[in-house]
C-alpha cells in the first residue's frame, strides 16, 4: 500500500518520535511510505489533494532513527490523493499556536479532500476538526472527568478556586505536551489573576479539579479501533509517566519519566466507557491519560510514546498498528465505495 504521514515539519520531527516508528514499521513491510509537512499540502486544479513529500526506497535500515534521518535528507517529490491508499494525520495543531496559525486546521481540511478519492484518512478528518481543542474531552461521560469549567471570566475561575478549597489546575483550552499548565493553591494564590491573564492571551482557560493522585503521575494508554492496543505477545501499549521533581506535569516532553505499569480492571473499564464515542467518531489511534479513576485527557491528533513503550516492554506495537491499517485497505478495496471513511477508520 501507499501510506502518507502528515507531520508538522520535516525539520522539527525527531527521528525517535512515534510517527517515524510507524513509518519504519510500514517500510519494513514493503509499503511505500511518504512524509508530508503541513505546509506542503495543496489543492490541485483537477480537484485532488496534491502534496510535496519525502520518501525513500530500496535501502535497508536497522533502526527507525537511521531510517528517518535518511528520509529527512531526501529531496522533496510530489504525490496526489489519486495515488494514495492511506493518509495518516499525525501533526499536532497545538504546536502551531502563535507561530503558524494557518497550519492548525490545514491537515484535516485537506484530509477531507483526500477522502473524495477513496483514500482512508486517519483519524477521521471531520471528527478531528471538532476535536482541535480540549472541548472535545467534555463530550465524554461526566463520570470519567474531573470537575471542570471552561471560561475567560476571572470571577468564575476564582469562585471555582474557592469551591475547590484553594487547589486547582489551570491550563489553556488549546495546547498539549504540558504547556502552560499550572497548579494553583494557597501558596501561589497571589499570582492567580496574573496566571489567568497569561492563559487568556491564547484563548479560553480550563480550570479543573485537582486530583491528589496526580502527584504520582499519570498513565498513558493507547487505544486502537476503540480498544486497548496490545502487542502480539500480549503486552499493552501503556506506561506510567512520573512527574519530574516539583512539577505537576507528567508529559515526557515536560520531563516526566516513563515506567512500566500493569493493566487493571479499573483502566479497562475507563477504556470501555470511551470506546463507543471514539468508534463513532472514527478515531483510529488515540492516547488517553488517566489519573486514579479519572480520565485527564484524550489525545486524538498525535499521541506520543508508542516507541518508548515498545523499547520498555521489548515488543513491537508499531507493526500491530500497520497491520490494522492493512486490513482497512483490504476492506476498502473489497467494498469499493460502500464503506464511509468514519467507519473504515475503526474497523
Amino acid at each position: 500500500m501507499k501510506i502518507a504521514f502528515i507531520i508538522n515539519d520535516h525539520a522539527t520531527e525527531s527521528p525517535n518520535y512515534t510517527t517515524p516508528a510507524l513509518g519504519f514499521a510500514a517500510y519494513k513491510r514493503d509499503h511505500e511510505v511518504y512524509f508530508i509537512g503541513v505546509g506542503e499540502l495543496a489543492y490541485a486544479s483537477d480537484g485532488h489533494l496534491s502534496a510535496r513529500c519525502k520518501t525513500i526506497k530500496g535501502k535497508n535500515f536497522k533502526t527507525q532513527e537511521t531510517f528517518f534521518k535518511a528520509v529527512q535528507k531526501e529531496e522533496l517529490t510530489r504525490i496526489t490523493s489519486e495515488e494514495l491508499d492511506v493518509l495518516f494525520l499525525r501533526n499536532d495543531p497545538s504546536d502551531e499556536i502563535g507561530e503558524r496559525d494557518w497550519a492548525q486546521n490545514a491537515a484535516f481540511i485537506f484530509g477531507e479532500i483526500a477522502t473524495r478519492d477513496n483514500v482512508i484518512v486517519l483519524n477521521h478528518p471531520s471528527s478531528l476538526a471538532g476535536a482541535v481543542n480540549k472541548m472535545y474531552f467534555q463530550h465524554f461521560p461526566e463520570i470519567l472527568r474531573p470537575k471542570t469549567i471552561i471560561t475567560r471570566d476571572q470571577k468564575e475561575i476564582k469562585d471555582f478556586f474557592a469551591e475547590q478549597k484553594q487547589k486547582m489546575i489551570l491550563k489553556p483550552l488549546q495546547g498539549s505536551g504540558g504547556k502552560n499548565v499550572f497548579m494553583m493553591d494557597k501558596q501561589n494564590e497571589h499570582n492567580l489573576s496574573q496566571t489567568i491573564d497569561a492563559i487568556c492571551r491564547d484563548g479560553y482557560v480550563i480550570a479543573q479539579e485537582y486530583l491528589p493522585k496526580a502527584k504520582d503521575g499519570d498513565t498513558r494508554l493507547f487505544l486502537m479501533n476503540g480498544v486497548p492496543l496490545k502487542s502480539k505477545d500480549g503486552k499493552y501499549a501503556m506506561m506510567q509517566r512520573v512527574n519530574a521533581s516539583g512539577d505537576i506535569r507528567s508529559n515526557i516532553h515536560a520531563g516526566g519519566m516513563p515506567q512500566k505499569v500493569k493493566m487493571t480492571d479499573q483502566i479497562m473499564e475507563l477504556a470501555e466507557i470511551v470506546r463507543p464515542k471514539l468508534v463513532q467518531d472514527g478515531m483510529f489511534l488515540v492516547g488517553i491519560d488517566i489519573v486514579g479513576d479519572k480520565l485527564m485527557e484524550i489525545n486524538v491528533f498525535s499521541p506520543g510514546g508508542l516507541n518508548v513503550m515498545g523499547e520498555m516492554y521489548e515488543t513491537d506495537f508499531a507493526t500491530v498498528v500497520i497491520e490494522s491499517i492493512e486490513k482497512k485497505v483490504h476492506y476498502n478495496k473489497t467494498y469499493e465505495d460502500y464503506l464511509f471513511n468514519s467507519r473504515l477508520a475503526t474497523l
